[in-house]
């Protein structure tokens, strides 16, 4: 049985402080030079040096699918065999979007977060998430280069959660209606296109990074370097096009089985999608295909994060190593339909070719991918003479470009 995210981020505007002042008082608040990512700063908070024996439970906000404990399937159960072994009792909030892990988080109630790359700025920011070290998580070791201390889960080098698995954003048609098979995102923004009303596009506002993507190879003149740091005028163009997508669009899509459904059926034929959602669809019997476009895709690449005042710390880090550890890595990633982290997960998926189709050892696949990043006014390309669009007012374009 697969599982797979809910809707994402589509529902709060945000609110991030990622400038002088964001964090509490005392020693923890002290300032540290985000270098690299736009010159933001963020509270400085201590970094735990050691482990005790646990505190005797841990409380998630996790996706549906990340701490599965046979309730929803009885054959599905990684959370059990960790409690036996460490102590630590689960308790599990599963979230539906990454602004409401962002709420719950805030609540200081939790100890951990899988959160994802639109969200983990903002918990860093805030300073609702602490420095993890990485020396207390011995299955850090095998986690694939590619995921370490990247500007969804790090500052200035220093690590901000572990990775947990990733996955692109991948174009799919069907093979029956679509019989040239597309090679580039033109193929959803193209106003002239012969499947106005059954073309479907992700319903998120960081679905507006798709289109900057998009033009920063068909409009080079906009001068788009990272489709997560738009200034004004490349963020109007993006708009701009997807607003002319929407007279295309015929259905936006945030849950995988609607379009699993919808291609299945027919209303959909061309649109953006997941690899594991390309694969219901073929277990369904839809004729569908998908492909990495020319102009690479965006993507999402998820980070169990440590609450700042975590009251079970222990059990957190003893969490966050269990479940990137190769089995549970790999019994996790098969279910929820993506990439592990754990390169030695892929020795131990149920179906022998599970890596191989979700490209999990391919680095130069997953270069072309851009993970989601909290766009914030500071400019994530290095740019300072001029600001970019930060996440709330994505939040408030979103609403206009739907209608």
């Amino acid at each position: 049985m697969w599982s797979t995210r809910m809707a994402l981020a589509t529902t709060a505007a945000l609110a991030i402080g990622l400038a002088a002042g964001c964090g509490g008082d005392g020693d923890s608040a002290d300032k540290a030079k985000g270098a690299g990512q736009g010159g933001f700063s963020v509270p400085k908070i201590p970094v735990r040096q050691s482990l005790g024996a646990g505190e005797g439970q841990v409380n998630l906000v996790a996706w549906a699918g990340y701490a599965e404990d046979g309730s929803n399937d009885k054959t599905v159960d990684w959370v059990h065999p960790f409690e036996k072994q460490t102590g630590c009792k689960v308790n599990t909030k599963v979230a539906g979007t990454s602004d409401e892990m962002l709420t719950l988080m805030k609540t200081g109630e939790y100890d951990a977060v899988s959160a994802s790359g639109d969200a983990s700025l903002r918990l860093i920011a805030s300073g609702t998430v602490a420095p993890v070290n990485t020396s207390l998580v011995p299955n850090y070791a095998d986690i694939f280069p590619g995921l370490k201390l990247k500007p969804w889960n790090s500052v200035n080098g220093v690590a901000y959660g572990i990775p947990h698995g990733r996955g692109a954003n991948l174009l799919m048609w069907r093979t029956d209606k679509v019989t040239t098979a597309p090679d580039s995102w033109g193929a959803v923004f193209d106003a002239n296109s012969p499947y106005k009303g059954k073309i479907t596009a992700y319903d998120s506002p960081i679905y507006i990074a798709d289109a900057a993507l998009y033009l920063k190879t068909a409009r080079p003149e906009l001068g788009i370097k990272d489709p997560y740091a738009l200034d004004q005028k490349q963020f109007d163009a993006a708009v701009a096009l997807l607003k002319t997508q929407q007279g295309l669009v015929g259905e936006y899509w945030s849950e995988y089985t609607k379009e699993v459904q919808a291609f299945k059926s027919g209303n959909s034929v061309l649109g953006t999608t997941w690899q594991v959602i390309a694969n219901l669809s073929k277990a369904e019997k839809a004729p569908v295909e998908v492909t990495l476009p020319k102009e690479g895709s965006t993507g999402w690449s998820d980070t169990w994060m440590v609450a700042a005042k975590a009251k079970h710390p222990d059990c957190a880090y003893k969490w966050m190593d269990w479940i990137v550890s190769p089995k549970a890595n790999a019994q996790v990633a098969e279910y929820f339909g993506e990439a592990p982290a754990n390169a030695k997960a892929c020795g131990m998926t149920a179906d022998k070719k599970f890596c191989e189709t979700f490209h999990a050892t391919d680095e130069t696949y997953f270069s072309k991918v851009h993970f989601w990043t909290t766009p914030i006014a500071q400019c994530l390309d290095g740019r300072t003479d001029v600001k970019c669009v930060d996440y709330s007012k994505w939040t408030q374009a979103w609403t206009t470009i739907k209608g």
